[in-house]
Formats: C-alpha cells, sequence, structure tokens
C-alpha cells in the first residue's frame, strides 16, 4: 500500500451507528478547519458500508460552502450505518485500500464505542499510511470520557426526553393511567436516568442498580408492581415509570428468550429496539397485580428514534464543533489513534489503548454510578419499595391491606426488591 509519497493528502469524515443531535456540528467544524488549513475534506456516506468493500463510489468531496450552518439540523450530512469491518480482516484492508485510493491520509471517525473500536482496528491494519482520530458520539454517554463530561448528543436526549416525560406525567395524572417509558441505553443507564431525575418521573429502573447478574424477570416486575402498590396506599392511580432499554441486554437469557424478536445487529449486540421490553413488562405486572384484584390502566411508550435525529440544543451545538475543530487540529498536528474529548475546554486527546478494556479487548464502557451522591438524590425521590416499608409497620399493614395478604406474606412476596 502506497500514500502517494509526500503529499499530505486528504482527510476524510465519516459516522457510524445510530444517530445522535449534533453530528453535523462535527462534520462542519472539521470540514472548515481542515480546508483553511489547505487539507481536501472527502465526506464518506454511511460510515464503513461502501470503503468495507472498497467501493469509493458513495465518497465525495465537501467544501465550505455546502456545510456551513448545517450545525444547526439533526441528523447525519453524511448519513450512518451499524456496518463492522472488524468481523472480517479483509473488510479493514479493502477499507484500507479505498481510502488510500481516495488519497485519504487522515481519517476522522464519528461514533459510539462501536465504532470506536472499528477506528482503533483500522489504525492498526494501516500500519502508519493513516491517522485517525475518533469523536466519540452517542445519546447513552457509555463511553469511557473523564467524569463529567458528556458523549455529544446526550444533553439534547435527555432535554428533549424530559420534556416528553413532564407531558406523559400530566397525561398519567388527568388519566389516572401508569406509563411504562422505555428509553435508550444499551448497557449504561445515563439517559434513562437523566430523564427520569429532571422530569420527576414516579421511579426510574437501570441495569446498573441490580448486584445479582443476569437480573431476573420478576424483580424488574415485582420492583414496578410493588411502586404501584406503594403509589395505591398515596390514593394515587397515575405514576411513570422510566425504564432504560439494557434491562433487557442484562436480563437472564432465560427469560429474554420468552419475549418476541430477539435479533442481534452487526456488532453481535442484542437489537433492543426489536424487543418489545415496554409491552413484556406491561403484561407482566398486570398478570403479577391480578391476583391481588389490582388492575392497574398501563400503557407503554418507547424513546429513542425521535431523540437520535432531533435538532441539537445549543449545548451540542456548541460543544460538537468543539469537538470537529479539535479533530482535525489533532490530524493536522499528526497526533493519531486518540479519542478527542473537551476537559475544562482544552481539547484533550485520549489514547487508544487508554480507553481498552484490557479483559475484553474492546472499548470501555461507563456505566451510571449507582454509589454517587447524585443517584442517591434520585432515588430519595422515587416512589418505590424501599427497606423501611417492611419495618415501618403502619406502611406494612396498609399494602398487605391492598394486596389482601397479611404483612408477613407481603414481606415475603416483595421484601427481596428492597434488599
Amino acid at each position: 500500500m502506497s500514500n502517494g509519497g509526500s503529499n499530505p493528502g486528504s482527510i476524510a469524515i465519516l459516522v457510524g451507528g445510530g444517530p445522535a443531535p449534533g453530528i453535523n456540528g462535527v462534520i462542519e467544524a472539521a470540514t472548515i478547519r481542515s480546508i483553511r488549513a489547505g487539507r481536501t475534506v472527502v465526506g464518506i456516506q454511511e460510515g464503513f458500508k461502501w470503503i468495507m468493500q472498497e467501493d469509493i463510489t458513495k465518497a465525495r468531496p465537501l467544501c465550505i460552502e455546502e456545510v456551513s450552518r448545517i450545525h444547526f439540523r439533526g441528523g447525519s450530512y453524511l448519513k450512518t450505518s451499524r456496518a463492522n469491518p472488524t468481523k472480517n480482516p479483509a473488510h479493514l484492508e479493502n477499507a484500507v485500500r479505498a481510502l488510500l485510493r481516495l488519497g485519504v491520509t487522515g481519517l476522522i471517525t464519528i461514533g459510539g464505542d462501536d465504532t470506536c473500536f472499528s477506528a482503533l482496528s483500522l489504525e492498526r491494519v494501516a500500519k502508519g499510511l493513516l491517522r485517525v482520530v475518533h469523536v466519540p458520539k452517542t445519546i447513552d454517554n457509555d463511553l469511557d470520557l473523564p467524569l463529567g463530561v458528556p458523549t455529544f448528543g446526550f444533553q439534547t436526549a435527555r432535554h428533549l426526553g424530559t420534556q416528553i416525560v413532564e407531558n406523559i406525567l400530566e397525561d398519567a395524572w388527568t388519566t389516572s393511567r401508569w406509563f411504562f417509558v422505555v428509553a435508550m441505553g444499551r448497557n449504561a443507564g445515563h439517559l434513562a436516568l437523566g430523564i427520569g431525575k429532571a422530569a420527576g418521573a414516579t421511579l426510574t429502573l437501570i441495569p446498573e442498580e441490580f448486584q445479582k447478574r443476569p437480573i431476573k424477570l420478576r424483580t424488574i416486575v415485582d420492583t414496578l408492581a410493588g411502586a404501584i402498590i406503594k403509589r395505591l396506599s398515596a390514593d394515587r392511580e397515575d405514576g411513570v415509570a422510566v425504564l432504560a432499554e439494557g434491562l433487557a441486554e442484562a436480563m437472564d437469557p432465560a427469560d429474554l428468550s420468552q419475549m418476541e424478536n430477539v435479533e442481534r445487529d452487526e456488532h453481535g449486540h442484542i437489537a433492543l429496539s426489536e424487543i418489545d421490553l415496554g409491552s413484556t413488562l406491561r403484561k407482566s405486572v398486570l398478570a403479577r397485580l391480578a391476583p391481588y384484584k389490582i388492575k392497574p390502566l398501563i400503557r407503554q411508550r418507547d424513546l429513542g428514534f425521535e431523540l437520535r435525529c432531533a435538532d441539537p440544543i445549543p449545548f451540542d451545538m456548541e460543544y460538537t464543533r468543539d469537538l470537529g475543530y479539535s479533530a482535525a487540529t489533532c490530524l493536522l498536528r499528526g497526533n493519531t489513534a486518540v479519542m478527542v474529548s473537551m476537559i475544562n475546554g482544552r481539547c484533550n486527546p485520549i489514547p487508544f489503548d487508554k480507553i481498552l478494556d484490557p479483559t475484553t479487548g474492546r472499548t470501555r464502557v461507563r456505566m451510571a454510578g449507582v454509589n454517587s451522591e447524585a443517584y442517591r438524590i434520585a432515588r430519595e425521590y422515587m416512589i418505590r419499595l424501599e427497606p423501611e416499608d417492611f419495618v415501618i409497620e403502619d406502611r406494612l399493614k396498609q399494602y398487605a391491606t391492598l394486596t389482601g395478604l397479611t404483612p408477613q406474606a407481603f414481606r415475603e412476596q416483595f421484601g427481596h426488591v428492597a434488599a
């Protein structure tokens, strides 16, 4: 393979994984920064989908005039895909050859943990012929960035998700219903917790809070059923539970197999969007409460696709332009094999080898901190069965009366969710 001698080459930009608000801000800023430095910029359509087949027909030059002001818009100007070149070594070789044929010597990848892993794998295979810089993108907020630094798109998704849940809370109260709202988050519960806490949802469930793995469906169902009983004890028939979709990923395979359409994506992950977690939990909770003659009205709602391509809020507009500028600057300065982050207003390139999990060999995932003060405060405002509910006699009797059980029987049925 050859990069064409001393020619500094073009800088290519591609987007992988699911959409997130702010992608266009990165594309815009990186393009403008690169062109002003005298480099040409190539936009790669649909991530690795075509170049991993050594097909360069979907690549085209970008100019300042066409990308200027696209940072206001959601979606991805270059589209995106979940195509995974790491599954086949030949696909990585094809991608390197395709980029070199395009005269590319620097690549900016925009994506989550899977795209990051593809980027670092590509950089290794290129053996110095390509310099690669990754920009972390995901509404899940689960990339291993420094503490307190969000992934771009998260703040916009949380903002819009909170507005939606605010309306659902009012609908729940008005119609005396419960809503189970499932929020995106394959492994971590950052988005669900961020939305639930900001909106003041009745309760939020995230996979990180369950220490016993795999999580039993019965544990989740009893937690929700217990919250409904506790809410009824305060003469409230309404409530909103925000649920992280990652609960399904962490669930007992025996329970998961009972759900329909359990598929996996190109990276081997359970296709959570194909699992109707809300419907499954709705049916299971209703069945759990039926023997006690408690019949809540429950509706389910999925949050995710309407958040991913939303126009970014100003936070993400500014943040992504900073990231795009910094990514291009890293390449222009000769950096490679780094993921860019912004800390205290300064670019902080993180070497790829610092973000790998030594056990899995893949990029580390940042989980929500359930031992943090922020999470403790969130729990204080949730309505769900807690240890004191099984100690304070009056409360226990009230719950038992609602279910027609003795206090001891109620403790035996639901005490495990507060352990």
